[in-house]
């Protein structure tokens, strides 16, 4: 879903980060509050006051996001799920799970309160915005604390369209899911609503477009797209899910892996192995055991003169716990694991020899064939 990241803090223990788009939409809201809502609502302010307005108002929206999604987060890990962190993206933020959720109860809990706290703040900066029309505090103040309480309100709102992946389409699949105990239907159900609504946006946001609201219309097709993208995404990840969870990685290795012996020199490792295979890493094993890696980044480091005599035993270091797996690990687990990690290979060890590799090409062609023939 994202693009790289810049972390700004850690909230206990959630990593809160922002996406390279974050910046385009950071600009586009501060911009158009401060030349349009802004001027429009409060007339005969300075520009500049406009302007910090505009800004002030703008952290105050993704300071709610961030809260919004935070509350998800926290609840999330008293279920027991693992959450990645939070990112703030181009079309607002999101709380990253490592997997689904484990019962309808968790996912009801999970959902559910990220509208109730935007709700929460809504109602907070109301407050704020009553009681600075009854003692007549600045306008500008009185006008950012109307616009977050309105804003937090319309968050709610449309959160709770029951629209998956939106959080009122994951509160109706959990419904679904606890009426019938299944949630590939439950997903599949909430997904098919989600991608009708995404459908509606699209069409909404043309139908703008050609009555002159351009910049809307866009804005509008762009989160259709994006709902859409997002509704498909998660029901294949669900049955990404039912097809690989409790297959042993045995099933998808190749135990005849590609191996170094730590005594040929980084040239021969170069020439026979690198440029030949293309993997960026290789196991460097000794008699059937396995006694370390050998990277590109570590060949690298090694001044062209000194390859011709320098052995992998100079250079090899001990192999990543992410890199290994044991032959009867769930290979859904390894691939959580893999697009956690971004590692694309992983190594099969049983007690201390190498017995394969599995690699996340293998994985995806199983899945697309077992869907193909079983669908």
């Amino acid at each position: 879903m994202f693009g790289k990241k810049v972390r700004l803090v850690n909230l206990l223990g959630f990593e809160v980060s922002i996406d390279f788009s974050w910046i385009f939409i950071a600009i586009l809201v501060s911009w158009s509050l401060s030349t349009g809502f802004f001027p429009s609502e409060y007339k005969n302010l300075p520009i500049r006051t406009y302007w910090v307005m505009g800004i002030v108002a703008a952290l105050g929206l993704f300071l709610s996001i961030i809260i919004h999604e935070f509350s998800h987060s926290l609840v999330a890990r008293t279920q027991g799920m693992q959450m990645k962190g939070i990112t703030l993206f181009i079309f607002g933020g999101v709380a990253e799970m490592g997997e689904e959720p484990p019962d309808p109860k968790a996912e009801f809990l999970m959902s559910v309160v990220g509208p109730l706290s935007s709700v929460a703040i809504g109602l907070a900066f109301y407050g704020l915005y009553s009681l600075g029309v009854h003692n007549d505090w600045p306008t500008p103040a009185v006008g950012v604390f109307k616009y977050v309480a309105i804003i937090n309100g319309l968050l709610a709102a449309f959160n709770l369209i029951p629209a998956f992946p939106l959080d009122g389409g994951r509160v109706l699949r959990s419904l679904l899911w606890q009426m019938r105990g299944n949630l590939e239907w439950a997903t599949r159900i909430s997904s098919q609503i989600g991608s009708l609504f995404a459908m509606f946006l699209i069409g909404f946001g043309f139908f703008r477009m050609f009555y002159g609201n351009l910049l809307g219309g866009m804005w509008m097709i762009l989160i259709g797209l994006f709902l859409q993208n997002a509704a498909n995404m998660s029901y294949r990840q669900v049955v990404t899910r039912k097809v690989l969870e409790g297959e042993p990685v045995s099933r998808f290795m190749k135990s005849e892996p590609i191996t170094v012996e730590p005594s040929i020199s980084i040239e021969q490792l170069l020439e026979d192995y690198f440029y030949r295979f293309h993997f960026k890493m290789f196991p460097v094993v000794d008699a059937g055991r396995l006694i370390g890696c050998v990277t590109v980044k570590q060949v690298k480091e090694v001044p062209r003169e000194e390859r011709s005599y320098k052995t992998v035993e100079d250079l090899r270091m001990e192999c990543s716990p992410e890199n290994t797996v044991g032959p009867d690990e769930d290979a859904m687990k390894v691939l959580s694991a893999m697009n956690r990690t971004g590692i694309s290979r992983i190594m099969v060890v049983e007690d201390g020899r190498l017995i394969g590799i599995i690699t996340l090409k293998d994985m995806l062609s199983f899945l697309s064939m077992k869907l193909e023939l079983e669908e």
